[in-house]
């Protein structure tokens, strides 16, 4: 099994585990997991799994709203309309409220990027063609639960609402793994089925992007990670 230690992270604190390297395990091995998805994990304290593809940018779909949000929560101007519209996009997934922040702020992407050291994260104009990739996500997640665990981004997640604005459900994916207490959904609406998820529960960070459905991405996730995330939660025995 792949495990390695993420460069520059600092012991583990109160968000965080101490965590020792489970053993090789059939169902952790990420050489399992199709090319269709990548999938990535991670600690505050610096465990990290990951596929190989794990790196690899591909479209931020929606994944790109925790950017923009992180941004004008921290950065924008403390209006009760960015935090409401901010809500909007993270419970709902709502493009009519990031397509509004994204327009009032059009570097959110770019900034947060370079801020967490997300080098496979670009935006563009248009922030529904931005990419990421599944390690930055969990990167950014992990970070903000090492650095700043009070984020709203956090709440909104965790009360996530089960239909989306435009009536998707948001219930596949890394939500469905063990221990999970929050998470942000991402999908195309044109072309061919590609979904993303990300979640965070106490100590850890997970994300998935697939080349598929949502049904897929259920498939490979739970295939490859709940052992493994077993173990984080209620430590190795």
């Amino acid at each position: 099994m792949s495990i390695r230690t993420l460069a520059g992270c600092v012991a583990a604190v109160a968000v965080g585990l101490v965590i020792a390297a489970p053993a090789a395990n059939a169902d952790e091995d990420p050489t399992t997991v199709p090319p269709r998805t990548a999938i990535s994990l991670r600690t505050p304290g610096g465990f990290g799994w990951g596929t190989a593809n794990e790196h690899e940018s591909r479209s931020a779909l929606s994944m790109s709203k925790l950017y923009i949000v992180d941004y004008a929560l921290r950065h924008g101007d403390g209006s009760p309309e960015d935090r409401a519209l901010s809500e909007r996009m993270i419970r709902d997934s709502d493009d009519g409220a990031a397509t509004q922040l994204a327009s009032k702020y059009p570097q959110a992407i770019e900034a947060t990027a370079s801020e967490y050291g997300l080098r496979q994260t670009h935006g563009t104009a248009d922030w529904g063609r931005s990419s990421t990739s599944t390690a930055d996500i969990t990167d950014f997640l992990s970070a903000k639960q090492r650095t700043d665990p009070g984020s709203p981004i956090f709440e909104w997640m965790a009360g996530a609402s089960n239909t989306a604005a435009d009536g998707t459900p948001q219930n596949w994916g890394t939500a469905q793994l063990p221990g999970v207490q929050g998470s942000k959904w991402g999908w195309s609406d044109v072309g061919a089925p590609e979904v993303a998820s990300a979640s965070f529960g106490s100590g850890f960070s997970v994300a998935a992007h697939t080349y598929g459905s949502p049904a897929d991405q259920s498939a490979d996730v739970l295939d490859a990670l709940p052992a493994l995330i077993v173990r984080l939660v209620v430590g190795p025995h």
